[in-house]
């Protein structure tokens, strides 16, 4: 299993950040325009039970990835989601907004797991963690120019 955590300091209260989240059209919006990734669908808000839904493309190959939000869950704090399908074998992903006075603390914390075949390739592991930072750096970037 593997972890990666973005954070950053939102110049906005957590109730501000929140609502950006709840938007109807935050896939789109935090989707890199770099990334072959597009937003499918998007049911339920942030609670339990909601889904969010990708493809995604892997060289020519397109990919189904479905995300369910868990239990874990408390408004204006914290929500997580979980690959309920897609490429890799695990996916968890826990987004937390910490009040820091009139700032959020935005947090994204992700593990998760390669297929057997793509694990003994560690240059295919720092590919998808590079990816990774880039992906949350835009996200977090384009949240901060939303809510300020």
């Amino acid at each position: 299993m593997t972890t990666f955590q973005h954070t950053s300091l939102i110049p906005a209260a957590p109730e501000t950040v929140w609502r950006f989240h709840e938007r109807s059209d935050i896939l789109s919006l935090l989707t890199p325009p770099w990334q072959p990734v597009e937003a499918v669908r998007r049911d339920g808000g942030l609670g339990p039970g909601a889904v969010s839904e990708f493809r995604l493309w892997l060289g020519p190959l397109p990919v189904t990835w479905i995300a369910r939000h868990t239990d874990e869950y408390e408004p204006i704090r914290l929500f997580t989601d979980i690959q309920e399908q897609g490429p890799l074998d695990a996916w968890t992903h826990r987004h937390r907004f910490i009040p820091e006075g009139d700032r959020t603390r935005l947090t994204d914390d992700i593990t998760f797991t390669l297929p057997l075949e793509w694990a003994s390739e560690p240059l295919i592991g720092s590919f998808v963690l590079q990816r990774l930072r880039d992906m949350f750096e835009y996200r977090h970037q384009v949240t901060r120019e939303a809510c300020s």
